[in-house]
C-alpha cells in the first residue's frame, strides 16, 4: 500500500530528540550529530520499493557533504515483514548497500510518531541552528515518484546547498511518496486517520 507524507512537524520546528540503536552497535541521539550544519532524516526500510529506489541517492548525499549527517530510521514492524529485521538492515550495511551516516532501528515506532511519519521514504532536514536542530524541508527526495522513474530535480540537495551556503530554504512542500510505515496492529498514530 502506497501513501503520502503529510505535515506534523512544520518549518522552524526543533527535530524530536530520539535515543536509537544503530546497525553498527552504538546508540544514537540528536547530541551526536551536533557538529553537522545540518541533518537529514529519512523514515525508510529494507523492503520497500520507493525505499530501495532511493538508496544509492541518499548513500551519495551521505558521501558528498561531510557537515551533513544522513540519518536513516527504520520504524517497521519486522514481525509482520521480516525484511524490515534489525539483522537484515545490518546485512544492508555490511555490504555496503546502504551507507549512511548511521541507520537506526525504531523498534517502539515512537520516534516515527513524533515526527509524523507516513512513508517509506519520508525525508526531513534540518538545520543547525546554534545547538538546535530545526526543520528546512520536509517532503520528497527529488521528482522521481514512482520505483522506475529518474529524478530530474534533486529536491533535497538543492535544500542541503541553501542550508551550506547560508540561505533560506526556498522549497514547498511537496509530499514523499513510498509504501506506508508498517505500524504494530494497534500502535498507529492519531494523525494515521487524516492519511
Amino acid at each position: 500500500m502506497a501513501g503520502e507524507s503529510v505535515e506534523i512537524l512544520t518549518t522552524g520546528d526543533e527535530a524530536p530528540d530520539f535515543e536509537l540503536p544503530g546497525t553498527d552497535g552504538e546508540t544514537y541521539s540528536l547530541d551526536d550529530f551536533g557538529d553537522d550544519e545540518a541533518l537529514l532524516v529519512v523514515f525508510t526500510c529494507n523492503h520497500c520499493p520507493y525505499a530501495k529506489a532511493k538508496f544509492d541517492h541518499l548513500n551519495e548525499l551521505a558521501a558528498e557533504y561531510d557537515d551533513v549527517a544522513v540519518v536513516g530510521i527504520n520504524p517497521n514492524d519486522a514481525e509482520a515483514y521480516p525484511d524490515d529485521s534489525f539483522e537484515r538492515m545490518q546485512e544492508l550495511v555490511e555490504d555496503g548497500t546502504i551507507a549512511y551516516d548511521a541507520y537506526l532501528r525504531d523498534e517502539s515506532q515512537e520516534v516515527a510518531k513524533a515526527y509524523g511519519a507516513v512513508c517509506t521514504p519520508d525525508p526531513y532536514l534540518f538545520r543547525n541552528d546554534d545547538g538546535a536542530f530545526r526543520l528546512a524541508y520536509h517532503g520528497r527526495l527529488d521528482d522521481a515518484l514512482n520505483p522506475d522513474d529518474e529524478p530530474t530535480e534533486f529536491v533535497v540537495q538543492r535544500a542541503i546547498e541553501a542550508i551550506l551556503g547560508g540561505e533560506d530554504v526556498d522549497e514547498e512542500f511537496e509530499p514523499s511518496r513510498g509504501c506506508t510505515i508498517k505500524w504494530t496492529e494497534g500502535n498507529e498514530p492519531d494523525y494515521w486517520d487524516d492519511v
